[in-house]
């Protein structure tokens, strides 16, 4: 989903210990625990099996068996350092019991025909290029009844980017395959999921970016250089800066998604 299988990284130990910093212990994208919450609102997730894609440093995956009271929660990334570094997270708040992490290259989801109450997804999904494909892969290991919800990363439309977000995406230097939310509820229907739900996001996430970006330039600086050096903190605050142009102005659009597999 992220990398070629012999591919270096692109969440290496100096990213998470970077993005740590900004979003907290486990937390690769933002919001923390709260924005997962908001996309999971509404969800009895008590008892439940739930796979979280994209997982990363597995904050997220921990939080959905912590707080939500998932009997078992599965992480998936296709990364090495994020997956070792979630597999610590768990021993350390001695959920390995009922939190597990699977690692994998990409390509089908490593997991058998309706497997899980519910698929989870924070902003890892643009990493994938086929959207058909994905969601068809989600809906398989979905049980019938069973509930997809996301956050992920959108542009607001499909075909070329605008300059502004081509200058954003080349200074992420990840591997960016973003898609419209139009597009993302196109896959989902195509896939078989019904009573689609898309929430825009893009107006929390512009002003939150704009307060890790001065945090960044302010008290933050010197804790995140000390981790990371100050040549990686600089290069982030120029891609912060290019991106709270492109949220600003409305394309990029940070977006949750809901959908369920129906019973029949």
């Amino acid at each position: 989903m992220i990398e070629t299988a012999d591919a270096e990284p692109e969440y290496d130990d100096t990213a998470i210990r970077f993005l740590e910093a900004l979003w907290g212990e486990g937390y690769l994208s933002p919001g923390g625990p709260e924005e997962v919450d908001r996309v999971v609102e509404g969800l009895s997730l008590k008892g439940k099996t739930i796979l979280d894609i994209g997982c990363g440093a597995g904050g997220i995956t921990l939080h959905l068996a912590a707080t939500h009271g998932a009997s078992q929660a599965t992480g998936f990334d296709v990364e090495k350092p994020v997956i070792e570094t979630a597999r610590r997270g768990a021993i350390r708040q001695g959920l390995d019991d009922r939190v597990g992490f699977v690692q994998a290259p990409p390509g089908p989801l490593p997991f058998t025909y309706a497997s899980f109450d519910a698929v989870f997804s924070k902003d890892a999904l643009l990493h994938v290029p086929d959207k058909d494909s994905l969601f068809a892969a989600i809906f398989r290991v979905l049980k019938p009844g069973g509930v997809f919800a996301a956050s992920n990363w959108m542009i607001s439309h499909d075909g070329e980017p605008s300059p502004q977000m081509r200058a954003y995406i080349a200074a992420e230097g990840l591997s960016f395959a973003m898609a419209s939310p139009a597009r993302y509820a196109e896959a989902m229907r195509s896939a078989g999921f019904t009573d689609i739900i898309i929430r825009d996001r893009n107006p929390w996430y512009r002003e939150v970016a704009r307060e890790e970006l001065s945090r960044l330039k302010g008290p933050l600086y010197a804790q995140a250089a000390a981790a990371v050096g100050a040549a990686y903190v600089d290069k982030n605050i120029k891609t912060w800066e290019a991106m709270q142009k492109v949220l600003d102005s409305g394309e990029h659009r940070p977006t949750h998604l809901r959908g369920w597999k129906p019973v029949g």
